[in-house]
């Protein structure tokens, strides 16, 4: 599963209907493009649906040697350009016995950059990225169903205006017969031929179907980027795409879809599975009742400023920050949050009331929406980042609109921020380089800043509409 405790009760999901989730393995941790975060958008719009059960591994390498049994498709949102990485002997036969054997497989964007040469995985695919294969600039364009009557497309309705890359000049490369389910006007005023090309089809191998479309680009960005930062990030956040992917993950699997036109999150939220309450996890908000939080340095909830919106803690502006009723010294937390366009919040922790506000005392893990804030100008001010002390490590935020999972592991002197289940900050609050930072930063004059080895856990009330749910703590103390 992905690894977080942010574990959800399924609802309308095949499971609740008797069916089992199906088993797939997300295979990732190299590529020229942005795999933190597709990797993990990928996983949430599978496991959303209530259809399938994922694992992630970055070490392919290793996991694929390992076995595959039970697996029955397997997503790649890997590549090996600029850096050839084969998987190894082990791995690869594995993973094409799998596949032979009627595993399935969904290829995503620039998986089909990939293993110049590996016959067996140039077949599978089919169209390759080789020499002359190119694209023009990002941009928005309509995709045309080629074939309405296939399960994947079925239903499906127009897709205008895809934001993405547009691959042109794939190479068949094995001549693998293949199947088109749809295609786009490379047009020549964008870098094109000026003719449609591919973008989804599918095709067999051995026993195994596949499942594959060039769309989906996210470049990774260098961290001193601000002008359209997350503009990229809007391919794979499509609901149209989201809902591509998973019906031809479920026809690479079964041979049959049975997931609605339109993709939809019909997971239950705001609730606690077993495992999570077994290893010492308590619910902090159950989508209704606001009984574990108060208004900071109050006796009682704020009265206006925040509300209980579908399940969501809204905050949208006037009501103060609000707190923990309970005190945490080493502690893990977590929660999703969606913020709104140039909305700014934050989650402040180990914060004591003898001060008038939570930050003269707590760190802050920042969340915001970088793309239209101004602190997503500087990387120390960025969604995920230790607040004004440490940047984020990796550009993972999902744009303003899109649901953020927030992990904070406080234990003694380390600090560990975890943004969308990738670890982004990893401070040891004791060491030189904190220190450093600390003192580079807008906190030497707050005397207590990050001083207690225990306080409350913050929301903060910057302004801004920003809703939180599937909040959660365990103590580690």
């Amino acid at each position: 599963m992905i690894t977080h405790c942010l574990a959800v009760a399924l609802a309308l999901s095949a499971a609740a209907q008797g069916a089992e989730p199906i088993r797939a393995l997300l295979i990732t941790g190299h590529n020229n493009h942005n795999w933190k975060y597709t990797s993990r958008v990928h996983a949430d719009t599978l496991e959303a649906t209530g259809r399938f059960d994922v694992d992630i591994t970055d070490t392919p390498e290793k996991t694929l040697a390992e076995g595959l049994d039970g697996y029955r498709v397997f997503v790649l949102d890997y590549n090996d350009y600029g850096s050839p990485r084969r998987w190894g002997p082990a791995a690869e036969a594995a993973f094409v016995k799998a596949v032979s054997d009627g595993a399935g497989v969904v290829a995503i964007h620039s998986a089909d950059n990939s293993f110049d040469g590996w016959e067996e995985y140039e077949k599978m695919l089919g169209l390759m990225w080789r020499e002359g294969t190119g694209h023009g600039p990002f941009h928005a364009f309509d995709v045309e169903w080629v074939d309405v009557e296939h399960p994947i497309t079925k239903g499906l309705p127009d897709w205008k205006a895809h934001p993405d890359e547009l691959y042109h000049k794939l190479v068949n490369v094995r001549n693998s017969p293949y199947h088109l389910l749809a295609r786009a006007m490379s047009a020549t005023d964008k870098g094109g031929t000026g003719r449609h090309e591919p973008m989804a089809y599918t095709l067999t191998y051995g026993k195994g179907r596949v499942f594959a479309t060039p769309l989906g680009h996210v470049w990774t960005q260098s961290p001193d980027q601000v002008e359209g930062r997350d503009s990229q990030k809007a391919s794979i956040a499509d609901p149209m795409f989201k809902s591509l992917i998973a019906r031809g993950a479920e026809w690479a699997a079964t041979g049959g879809v049975t997931l609605p036109a339109a993709w939809k999150d019909v997971r239950a939220h705001n609730t606690l599975g077993p495992e999570c309450r077994d290893h010492g996890w308590r619910l902090l908000f159950d989508g209704a009742t606001t009984a574990n939080w108060r208004g900071f340095r109050k006796d009682s909830f704020p009265d206006k400023g925040w509300a209980i919106r579908d399940g969501e803690l809204v905050v949208m502006g006037g009501g103060g920050d609000i707190c923990t009723a309970e005190e945490y010294g080493d502690f893990e937390f977590e929660c999703e949050w969606r913020v709104s366009p140039g909305g700014n919040s934050g989650i402040m922790y180990r914060c004591s009331e003898d001060h008038t506000y939570p930050w003269e005392t707590g760190p802050e893990y920042q969340i915001l929406d970088d793309a239209r804030h101004k602190d997503g100008q500087k990387a120390k001010t960025r969604a995920g980042s230790l607040y004004d002390v440490v940047a984020p490590g990796a550009d993972v935020v999902r744009p303003a609109g899109e649901w953020n999972r927030a992990r904070i592991v406080a234990r003694g002197t380390r600090l560990q921020h975890f943004l969308n289940d990738i670890l982004i900050v990893d401070i040891d609050t004791a060491g030189d380089v904190y220190k450093a930072a600390h003192a580079a930063s807008k906190w030497p004059g707050m005397k207590n800043y990050n001083t207690k080895p225990k306080g409350r856990i913050c929301l903060q009330d910057h302004g801004d509409e920003v809703a939180f749910r599937n909040i959660k703590v365990k103590r580690l103390d």
